[in-house]
This record gives C-alpha cells, structure tokens and sequence, in this order.
C-alpha cells in the first residue's frame, strides 16, 4: 500500500521546521521532503538536507520540465516540490511529510485528495515577531516583511484539516505525532494492510 502525504504549512517564526524536525526524529516510518529553493543558505545550512539550493535558472529548467510536484514564489524566493522523489517514497510505503506554504498545499491536495493538512498558528501575533526577533536569521526589514505577510498567511488556516496552536513546543510537538498516527489508524489506512482480518 502506498503511504500517506502530510502537510503541514505555518507563516514563517510559528516554529514549523523545528515541530516537523521533532515528528521525523519520532518516526522512523515517515520521510520529509527536501524542497528545491533559489534563496541562499542561511548559516549551518547544507545542502540536501534543509534544502536543495540550486539557481534560478536551474530551478526553471526544472519547473518547465515539470519535475515540481509544487511550486511557489516565497518572500522573494522560489521553492519547489520533487515529483519523482515523492512518489517514489509513497510507492515504497513510507510516509512523507511536506513542509511547505498554504500554495503549495493547495496544488498538493488537488493531486493527493487524501493527503492531510496541518496548519501551524502561533500563539498570538506579538509571539510571533518575538519569535522573528529571537532567532536573529534575518534583518530588521526581512523580519517586517514576514510579519507583514503573515497575516496573509493566517487567513488560509480554514483550508486545513487541522489546527496546531505552537505555545508549549513539547505538546504542540505531541498533537503533531498523535495526527499523524490517528491518521494510520483509520479504517481505510488498516485494511489494505490486514485485509484477511477485516473479512
């Protein structure tokens, strides 16, 4: 049986990375997407492993070979899902978790009807942009630009199957795990996989 697509989507600071770094570290049956990106890496960063950082001509070439699953124009950025790697990994049974934004994710469920969208929500607007301010990644004027976005990004949050709310990591970090593993235990999930069972 194939395996299932998660996605999951925040507006940038609502800790999405960290919470979907904490699910894989957790589950060793679900695999996450390496997007392709035109921004530079950020410091630590290495390639095929948060990202492939690749130009922006490569990253056409691609999109007009239609290698994305996905593709989205962020923050000034360009970032694009691997077709052939997804569906290889979903073939294999394994489950892929898809860290990207609300476009993306719109594109992805019109492929996948059964995959399922998690929408990460800060606790309010004011700890987001402590958040922003925190983890000093960005200037002053890229950190003005999210905040200004990310009511944008909020708006979408009614799209989604589900609803985080990132106060205390630990539990957000629980309800994001118990999602995923609910989402295994459905009927439609079991019964290819203990058919005899289910007679």
């Amino acid at each position: 049986m194939n395996g299932q697509v998660f996605i999951v989507t925040a507006p940038s600071g609502a800790g999405k990375s960290s919470l979907v770094a904490a699910l894989v570290a957790a589950d060793p049956r679900i695999s996450l997407s390496v997007s392709h990106t035109t921004r530079p890496p950020r410091e630590g960063e290495v390639d095929g492993r948060e990202y492939h950082f690749v130009s922006h001509d490569t990253f056409t070439a691609m999109q007009t070979a239609g290698e994305f699953l996905e593709s989205a124009e962020v923050y000034g950025n360009r970032y694009g899902t691997s077709s052939a790697t997804i569906r290889a990994t979903l073939k294999s049974g394994r489950d892929v978790v898809l860290e990207i934004d609300w476009q993306g994710a719109r594109q992805v469920r019109a492929l996948f009807a059964d995959a399922v969208s998690i929408f990460i929500l800060p606790p309010s607007m004011g700890s987001l942009r402590q958040r922003l301010m925190t983890r000093g990644k960005d200037s002053k004027e890229v950190m003005e630009y999210r905040l200004s976005l990310a009511q944008e990004d909020l708006s979408h949050e009614n799209e989604f199957d589900y609803a985080i709310i990132n106060n205390e990591f630990a539990e957000a970090a629980k309800d994001l795990t118990a999602i995923v593993r609910a989402q295994r235990c459905r009927r439609a999930r079991q019964l290819p996989r203990y058919a005899d069972l289910f007679r």
